[in-house]
């Protein structure tokens, strides 16, 4: 699974300049969350989380948004941080972090890397652009990825080479302003020819300002935007399920920039939030955007999101279709109630009509579509009470979320969601089995506890159910998802843990047309050992999982990943080599090994099959200014004298690419 989104929880380590250990535990849920995920575009959260390792932000004048960018932080940690810098002035000191009210070592130790404290300077007016383009800090980031195979679509489909190529400007003034240009190509799609005259085959583009008077934040070009839990508009990071609670948190963000090669999930138009007075604030935007699909006879029949563009098939789809958008929200906080309301309007130059099977006639169909919403988030002492409520053109959904933090040592969530089978939702994401809201009702309760100083707990089981067919399932249907881990580290350079996760769902019996569904079981048991400290970071990772359906179907799967991360300071270089030998009975019983990837990437590839992956990837920092990554990596199949199918078909059974990136600071 690739990654060119939320929020993150990160990969920052790719961007470190030493091995901070802190940040592994980061990367830990984003690789769960990798897993689950259909989309992983976390481009542009992890380069805000790369730029905050740089320039650390200021606690004594940090505000309730730049806190909820953290993930890891919940409302409750939030609140009384700023409450302790309200009531005992600025900070001295980083070690005060300790007596702030529900503020946890582990926490702790995960926003150490991105804060610092110093005296606070206030500044009201807005900077001159002549300042602007004198001081601004600009970045431009080139990635090239070459294959050293050939896949069967470069024979006469593919109208381009097969190099894959990227390049991003960036231009950032402080936390007032951010520009930027990203172009990208991908591999098989011509450059500077046939339909790609301008060059690249994406472009992205954008503005943002913040903080100018009573404008919080203005995003002009290619921005994304989140409201309330995310059931109507949802593209901040999180909705996920993974061995923590911080990934089933959802922060609303507001208005983000879109600088990432995601092709898809964005807005392109203008979007702003007003500050009407210290409790209200209100946001409106709109959109006009181009989209790839079909259209036959006056009506689209689907929407390509792939953002491929290699054969002359995939080039008729490109900018078929025209949908616009409309929306905003409005909302209000207090001390203890945040509440508010999000309505869009949306609609396509043609009336959207695609070719549904039975398990999917309730979905999205038609020409001019809304939703609205009410969110609320209300907190007294260690409770919170976080939810929304929407309803659109047909269908309705509701999420609920109750919490309750004993100490940073113990804490419980129980979270409801009631997604009808018809609700339309274009944009939305909810927590749950699957991301759409939609055709899914279901109970999760989770526990963390730390009940000793060296260990840590976590317990989740979800019971969920679907009221109507889905994919692969033609009836009504439910099941059970159970989580468990246990995480041990003695000091602060071991770490280990194990857990285990079993979850039963309905499918149907392959063969049978529909007219068996039996229930499937899955179990998936892993356990890893880290090694950190400043210079290396040895990790080593069993995996292994068990599938069955009844007696009709039995595969298990097993893998073993081993890498070691070094550096060398005085040569401003780092290195790391991982290695995996994977032996799995089918695509059931897959297993999953991340991979360090490019610069504000995360790459964490799914196998089948028996063989082994191996990687090697070095960056050199030369000064401050100049950067150079490359990896070499190489898949190689015992089992099988071919990979993939169709136009993707390699002959042989190796898979080997070089990946390039450079990136000039000025």
């Amino acid at each position: 699974m690739r990654t060119k989104l939320l929020l993150i929880t990160l990969l920052i380590s790719v961007s470190l300049h030493a091995q901070h250990p802190d940040l592994w535990l980061w990367e830990e849920n984003l690789e769960q969350l990798a897993i689950e995920s259909d989309a992983t575009d976390w481009e542009d959260e992890l380069e805000e989380l790369s730029h905050r390792l740089q320039e650390k932000i200021n606690l004594n004048t940090v505000t309730k948004e730049q806190l909820e960018m953290f993930p890891f932080l919940s409302d409750i940690q939030i609140e009384n941080l700023l409450a302790y810098i309200y009531r005992h002035g600025e900070m001295q000191t980083l070690y005060e972090l300790q007596l702030v009210e529900e503020m946890d070592k582990e926490t702790i130790g995960r926003l150490l890397p991105f804060v610092c404290v110093s005296k606070s300077r206030k500044d009201e007016s807005f900077p001159s652009w002549r300042c602007v383009l004198k001081f601004a800090k600009q970045e431009a980031t080139a990635r090239f990825d070459v294959p050293f195979y050939t896949r069967k679509g470069y024979e006469k489909d593919y109208l381009g080479p097969s190099l894959y190529h990227s390049l991003r400007y960036s231009l950032r003034y402080g936390e007032r302003i951010q520009a930027g240009v990203t172009g990208e190509k991908d591999a098989g799609e011509p450059f500077f020819a046939l339909h790609n005259r301008k060059g690249y085959d994406h472009y992205a583009y954008y503005l943002l300002l913040k903080e100018w008077g009573r404008l919080q934040t203005l995003a002009v070009g290619t921005y994304k935007a989140s409201f309330g839990q995310g059931l109507v508009l949802g593209n901040a990071f999180g909705l996920g399920k993974s061995f923590s609670l911080a990934t089933a948190e959802y922060h609303a963000e507001g208005f983000r920039k879109h600088g990432s090669s995601d092709e898809y999930n964005y807005f392109r138009g203008v979007g702003g939030t007003f500050r009407l007075n210290s409790s209200w604030r209100a946001s409106a935007f709109y959109s006009h955007r181009n989209l790839d699909g079909v259209v036959k006879n006056g009506e689209i029949t689907s929407i390509y999101k792939t953002g491929l563009h290699r054969s002359e098939s995939e080039v008729e789809k490109t900018h078929a279709l025209v949908m616009q958008v409309a929306g905003g929200n409005v909302t209000y906080e207090n001390l203890h109630l945040k509440a508010g309301v999000t309505g869009i309007y949306y609609f396509f130059n043609h009336p959207y009509e695609p070719a549904l099977r039975e398990y999917a006639k309730y979905n999205l169909r038609g020409n001019r579509f809304y939703n609205v919403s009410i969110d609320y988030n209300y907190r007294v002492g260690r409770f919170a009470w976080v939810g929304e409520a929407a309803k659109g053109k047909h269908g309705y959904a509701l999420l609920n979320r109750l919490r309750y933090q004993w100490s940073g040592d113990y804490k419980l969530m129980l979270v409801h969601r009631l997604y009808t089978h018809d609700y339309w939702s274009f944009f939305g994401h909810g927590f749950g089995e699957g991301s759409a809201p939609q055709n899914e009702n279901g109970w999760y309760v989770a526990a963390e506890v730390s009940p000793l100083a060296r260990w840590k707990f976590f317990g989740a089981v979800d019971f969920f159910s679907f009221p109507w067919w889905k994919y692969r399932i033609s009836k009504p249907s439910q099941g059970t998802d159970i989580m468990f881990q246990a995480t041990f580290a003695p000091d602060e350079h071991w770490t280990m843990y194990a857990n285990y996760r079993y979850k039963r769902k309905e499918r149907d019996v392959t063969g049978t047309g529909g007219e068996v569904t039996l229930p499937t079981r899955h179990h998936k048991t892993r356990f890893r050992l880290n090694y950190v400290n400043n210079l290396l970071n040895l990790r080593t990772t069993f995996d292994y999982n068990h599938f069955s359906q009844s007696d009709l179907q039995y595969s298990q799967g097993w893998a073993v990943t081993q890498s070691c991360n070094f550096q060398l300071p005085s040569m401003r270089l780092t290195a790391s080599v991982q290695g995996t030998y994977f032996h799995t009975d089918d695509y059931d019983s897959r297993v999953y090994a991340y991979e360090k990837g490019l610069l504000y990437t995360f790459y964490t590839p799914s196998f089948n099959g028996r063989g082994f992956r191996y990687s090697a990837h070095l960056r050199y920092d030369f000064r401050n200014w100049l950067m150079l990554i490359a990896k070499l990596g190489q898949t190689v199949y015992q089992d099988r004298n071919e990979i993939g199918s169709g136009n993707d078909l390699i002959q042989g059974n190796k898979k080997s690419d070089l990946q390039v990136q450079i990136r000039l600071k000025f």
